[in-house]
């Protein structure tokens, strides 16, 4: 006793399936939610404290989802499987929180893809090349919004705010008639309280969505989307309206986007929004949550106005400058929903230092009026701590994942109440004092190294322009040379492969040549396909973060410790609990096997030091950008040691450069320029004739233009394809970028094949503002999510395309 308790979700197989008595769906297309379950006898729970949880994974302790979805897309499986498992997981995760004692309980957080494609589909914003017109929306259209179909591309997809969680993104214009399309949230609420379960239905917040959302093709760019306020508002009144007939009796509403930097206008359009729908809000509390950051003070200003408001959530792990705000006003009678249990990391809380938090909250607004929460939803965090079995003891006890932070916030809420279990908090803090204490976390040397580097600032020896000369000298690559930028299809054998040779079922003899297979394979492709710069796939490697982290000291790795990145695709970041450094190279070997297989150039494939860290859950005791630079030494004696085995052409991949900037502009600068300096650390050193590139995926570019060039890349490859060409606009701007680049030419994340001729287009519009000179031709990003004949066809008409203009150059 004493000690947290590591509570397990219910095994889905001991879960009940739905009901056999329940009808299918009626229409030959489903529609999103599951059919609501029968009533079933109320269960024990523990009684509920002011307790709150902002969302919770919904993939599954061991991924269920994501192979329910990828059975249900491959025809292996029919809709009633996938919303079998749905249910399923809906069911094990508000029982866990109801047997926790967690008052208040979300509802509609789950979504089999995204959860503003749920609110795209709850508004009826379909854009019309999916062919809707009416009725309930099922998942034909939803997953043709979300994947693209053979007629029609998918929707845009980006970052989540600062997160390495992407969103759709909305298309919107004057035309749209938006309509009631989709009653997921009410059938979701309605499937809770069947099974004796009181929840708090989540709902996008109108602001949030519009304000992320994009004016959609053919619609001027200046059009304002808060223009569109009055015509989403009366599809909200009718939710609530039903959420309301249902039972319900709270709703959360979450605005996210008022921790940005939001103008007059754009608050005052806040502020009257939820004016607007303050009868339809008549009879419900109501919640509207924030994260991921402090709130600034007029948007604090104008959220405490509200009147038709219960409570507030803020995140008081990210935005501690909220607490000031607090202190100097929050209103009489409203509730305090206190983010202070971290829902983007992995480290237990620490209780006393969080008490001592709601402490001072209780000295301002009541300790009645205090509920304790997670700083923003668990969504961004892995699952449960019970499936790891691999994990050492004393790390696995400063860890805690989403089924335990539902323990540690209801710990907390029993706590503050006067219920204080004086040996769990014990056995809390000698755990925080045995990390802060742990000779594994700190290496002297390797600080003394990171306070080295920072006197310099790493440039290259040479301009850009010289150095592309020499490097042509030496790779002699035509106009618009083509490449690919890393990863080839990540088959089920080669999965296989590594399982067993980690298991040790095979020997290193035989992995060895199963992989030099799979590159001769893989090799013998692009020759054939005409492919100028090559790479070997990454067959060796199970992720681009993680193979890294598994060579560098200060990492440690899970089994089950997977995170949703986007619909099915699932990460599963390395933790980075102590001091960095690299004992031995990482890649030369596998890269110089790759290089003898060909004449042609052959990448040497690295992840920047910038990606590693924010694709890893991070250590809190230090700085991030002292943590970013131990990494940055240890790839940058990777690349000198690449350079060495006589690699010409080397990929530092920042594919998530963008993702860690702030959403503060003030506190921008400061980061990108640590980030920027890292990623020059890496390859400073480099000869003028060894090319460097570098690639960066689905994020806004536009507005960090200036600091991507100073990066000093040779070549950055860029996703473009699915954004509609957004990176073009820049250029037409006047921005000039005079090192090689590479705009994505297609879209990899959708199984849609692109023409030869579509392909020949984007590289004219490209042409239109980039020199030939510098011009180069790749997909979006890698290709482990596809299959070899999607890949096949679809490099075939990029090389193609990218062929049919050179000649057209050439008689130019």
């Amino acid at each position: 006793m004493g000690q947290l308790a590591l509570q397990r979700l219910q095994p889905l197989a001991s879960l009940p399936r739905r009901p056999p008595s329940l009808p299918p769906p009626s229409s030959a297309t489903p529609s999103l939610p599951c059919a609501t379950a029968s009533r079933r006898p109320r269960f024990y729970v523990a009684r509920a404290m002011s307790s709150h949880i902002v969302g919770y994974p919904r993939i599954g302790p061991k991924r269920e989802l994501k192979f329910a979805l990828e059975s249900f897309w491959d025809g292996k499986s029919n809709v009633d499987d996938l919303q079998n498992v749905a249910a399923n997981l809906r069911k094990s995760i508000w029982k866990h929180m109801a047997h926790a004692g967690i008052k208040y309980i979300p509802s509609n957080t789950f979504s089999y893809y995204d959860q503003m494609l749920d609110t795209t589909a709850m508004l009826g914003a379909v854009p019309s090349r999916y062919g809707w017109e009416s009725g309930e929306i099922g998942f034909d259209v939803y997953f043709s919004m979300a994947r693209g179909n053979a007629s029609a591309h998918a929707m845009e997809m980006t970052k989540w705010f600062d997160t390495n969680y992407h969103y759709i993104v909305p298309e919107l214009g004057p035309d749209v008639n938006f309509s009631y399309a989709s009653h997921k949230a009410v059938v979701e609420f309605k499937e809770a309280k069947a099974l004796g379960i009181d929840t708090v239905p989540v709902l996008i917040g109108p602001m949030t969505y519009l304000l992320l959302s994009k004016p959609a093709k053919g619609v001027e760019k200046s059009f304002c989307l808060l223009s569109l306020i009055d015509k989403i508002l009366p599809v909200y009144k009718e939710v609530l309206a039903d959420l309301k007939s249902a039972g319900a009796r709270w709703i959360q509403f979450d605005e996210p986007i008022l921790v940005m930097d939001l103008d007059t206008s754009q608050l005052q359009a806040f502020s009257d929004a939820y004016s607007h729908m303050e009868s339809s809000l008549a009879g419900l509390n109501v919640l509207i949550a924030t994260y991921f950051a402090d709130v600034p003070a007029e948007a604090y200003k104008t959220l405490m106005s509200l009147k038709c408001v219960t409570g507030f959530g803020f995140d008081l792990v990210r935005g501690l400058e909220t607490l000031d705000l607090i202190k100097m006003n929050f209103p009489r009678g409203k509730l305090l929903f206190a983010g202070v249990v971290d829902g983007r990391n992995i480290w237990a809380n620490d209780l006393s230092a969080s008490l001592k938090t709601l402490q001072t909250l209780e000295d301002i607004v009541g300790k009645e009026k205090v509920v304790v929460s997670t700083s923003c939803s668990l969504l961004h965090t892995a699952v449960d701590l019970v499936n790891e079995m691999k994990l050492d003891k004393e790390l696995k006890s400063w860890l805690a994942f989403a089924a335990q932070k539902v323990v540690e916030v209801n710990a907390l809420a029993k706590s503050f109440s006067g219920a204080k279990d004086e040996a769990l908090f014990s056995s809390n803090s000698m755990r925080q004092a045995s990390r802060r204490s742990s000779p594994r976390v700190t290496n002297a040397a390797v600080q003394q190294d990171v306070d080295a580097v920072k006197k310099s600032d790493h440039h290259r020896s040479t301009e850009v322009s010289v150095r592309l000369q020499a490097q042509q000298k030496k790779l002699n690559l035509p106009a618009l040379p083509t490449t690919t930028i890393g990863s080839f299809p990540q088959t089920t054998d080669l999965r296989r492969i590594r399982r067993e040779f980690k298991a040790k079922k095979i020997s290193e003899v035989d992995y060895v040549q199963t992989i030099k297979e799979e590159y001769e394979k893989v090799i013998k492709l692009q020759e054939e396909l005409g492919i100028d710069v090559l790479v070997h796939g990454e067959a060796e490697r199970n992720d681009m973060v993680e193979f890294f982290g598994e060579q560098l000291s200060g990492f440690a790795f899970t089994s089950n410790g997977w995170v949703q990145s986007y619909g099915s695709r699932c990460v599963k970041p390395p933790i980075i609990y102590g001091d960095i450094t690299r004992p031995k190279a990482m890649t030369v070997f596998w890269s110089s096997m790759a290089q003898k297989m060909t004449q042609r150039p052959m990448k040497g494939m690295l992840t920047g030091p910038v990606t590693i860290l924010n694709w890893s859950f991070v250590r809190n005791d230090q700085p991030r950008h002292e943590t970013c630079f131990q990494i940055a030494l240890a790839i940058k004696d990777e690349v000198e040691d690449l350079e060495k085995a006589g690699v010409t052409v080397i990929q530092i991949d920042e594919a998530a450069l963008r993702e860690g900037l702030p959403l503060r502009k003030s506190e921008q600068k400061f980061y990108l320029d640590w980030a920027v300096h890292a990623f020059r650390i890496t390859n400073s050193g480099v000869q003028d004739s060894t090319q460097i590139h570098t690639h960066m995926c689905y994020s806004n570019f536009n507005d960090i233009i200036h600091s991507i060039i100073d990066m000093d890349a040779d070549v950055i490859t860029i996703e473009n394809s699915r954004s509609d060409e957004k990176l073009l606009s820049v250029f037409h701007e006047g921005v000039k970028y005079g090192a090689g680049i590479g705009p994505g030419v297609y879209d990899i994340h959708s199984p849609r094949i692109p023409s030869t001729e579509e392909i020949a287009e984007r590289i004219n519009k490209m042409l239109a503002v980039l020199d030939s000179k510098v011009l180069w031709v790749n997909p979006d990003c890698g290709l482990k999510t596809r299959n070899y004949s999607e890949v096949k066809s679809a490099l075939s008409n990029m090389v193609a395309a990218a062929k049919l203009i050179r000649s057209q150059l050439n008689k130019s």
